[in-house]
């Protein structure tokens, strides 16, 4: 009884450390539906863009968000909103709406789709703790960058999202990612994380295209589900986002490589055995050594040699 007590408050943990990592995402897709079910002054378009705004000072300001996340989020506004652009002028899908705040066609809030999967990572890292094991930065940054060309090039080059998708899973077989929910530890594979974030993305792509957030072209006469392929997309995708973020982690932490530990079975640690345990998960060369004590200073022994007798 008492483990299954046990399992169930973790679960519950987990939800809600799972509920606040999402917080600027459930913000945006909120946006989206006041903009379609209230009357607004303004078109929906531009009142998503003006509450994604004051969504991202509100979290600032309360401190949900720090300025170094904010400046993140940012980053992944900036390249998501080139790859809409992109997308839209090769017909990929459009934003029929009317709208003010619009750029080539796309408007303006659309990169904050990109930043709420940003905003995810960010708040999940620091929230669970993550550390990886057999992480290899420079490979998959690498593949990262080259998918996130991709997304660009595949319209007038061979699509090459499968051999990239292949080359991260052997790059990533070793790669595990550990997590705590309180005093307890987890792992799975860093490649699983990387799918089952895509495929709930793929379920929030269908919210959306639902919304009217944007349409392929296969919904301008109606909503239809996303197609299954778009699942891995948002799976490489998230590996471009995990790179970034992890850069961002490695910088914070002023090390070489992002916090790492060695793997080991999901077991709860005891009352004080907390910093052993992230002493013992650190490098030789990230340990804090600790100072050797100072020599004390020898007394010079005074050999007193009695004074001879006067005659």
């Amino acid at each position: 009884m008492g483990r299954w007590r046990h399992r169930i408050g973790q679960f519950v943990v987990f939800g809600w450390l799972e509920a606040l990592s999402c917080c600027f995402a459930v913000g945006v897709f909120g946006c989206l539906a006041l903009s379609r079910l209230v009357p607004l002054p303004l078109p929906p378009y531009d009142a998503v863009l003006v509450g994604c705004l004051v969504l991202t000072a509100v979290l600032w300001a309360t401190g949900m968000e720090t300025t170094r996340e904010v400046a993140t989020i940012g980053v992944f506004h900036l390249a998501g909103f080139a790859l809409e652009v992109y997308k839209v002028r090769m017909g990929s899908w459009s934003y029929p709406g009317p709208g003010y705040a619009k750029l080539a066609g796309v408007p303006l809030y659309s990169g904050f789709m990109y930043a709420a999967v940003g905003s995810y990572i960010l708040h999940a890292w620091r929230r669970f703790d993550l550390r990886l094991t057999g992480y290899r930065p420079a490979p998959v940054a690498v593949l990262a960058g080259a998918v996130y060309l991709n997304f660009f090039g595949h319209h007038w080059l061979p699509d090459l999202r499968w051999p990239l998708a292949v080359a991260l899973l052997w790059v990533c077989r070793r790669a595990w990612v550990s997590f705590r929910v309180r005093r307890t530890w987890y792992r799975m594979p860093l490649a699983v994380s990387f799918g089952l974030i895509g495929f709930f993305l793929w379920l929030a792509e269908n919210i959306a295209t639902f919304l009217g957030a944007w349409r392929y072209p296969y919904q301008t006469d109606g909503w239809r589900p996303v197609h299954l392929a778009k699942f891995g997309s948002w799976s490489l995708l998230v590996v471009v986002s995990f790179v970034l973020v992890s850069a961002v982690t490695r910088r914070r932490a002023g090390a070489s490589d992002p916090p790492v530990g060695r793997p080991r079975s999901l077991a709860a640690d005891r009352p004080g055995d907390r910093r052993e345990d992230c002493e013992r998960e650190q490098p030789a060369e990230h340990r804090q050594r600790e100072p050797h004590p100072e020599p004390r200073p020898v007394r010079p022994e005074l050999h007193l040699v009695p004074e001879r007798r006067r005659r």
